[in-house]
């Protein structure tokens, strides 16, 4: 029997769901700018993923590799969930949150 598939098919569920609440607080605690956690996790795990010799590992590092960099969308797309109000704000960092819509007003009107 043939268990890889399986394992990668796991592999893929667990990686998508310990990224999704990352992503969240990381936005929550450091703000968007830090994005760059996530290309760092991305160019480290696709590099070692081309230089391991195991097929099965080499795989797994590329689904951390590409979820990283997917990260780097959700990264993003959290701030506008945050300022949209479906995500909480943190508290410490509201008067961001405020410039970042009196922008987003201002890029609007000027359409």
């Amino acid at each position: 029997m043939n268990f890889s598939g399986i394992l990668i098919g796991a592999a893929v569920f667990v990686t998508i769901g310990l990224f999704h609440p990352f992503v969240i607080k990381m936005e929550y605690h450091f703000g968007k700018q830090s994005w760059w956690v996530f290309l760092v996790i991305g160019l480290v795990c696709s590099t070692a993923s081309l230089l391991v010799a195991d097929k099965t590992v080499s795989i797994l590092l590329g689904v951390v590799a590409f979820s990283g960099f997917w990260g780097i969308h959700e990264m993003l797309s959290q701030e506008m969930r945050v300022l949209r109000g479906w995500f909480p704000e943190n508290p410490k960092r509201q008067a961001y949150y405020q410039e970042r819509r009196r922008q987003l007003k201002e890029k609007t009107r000027s359409k």
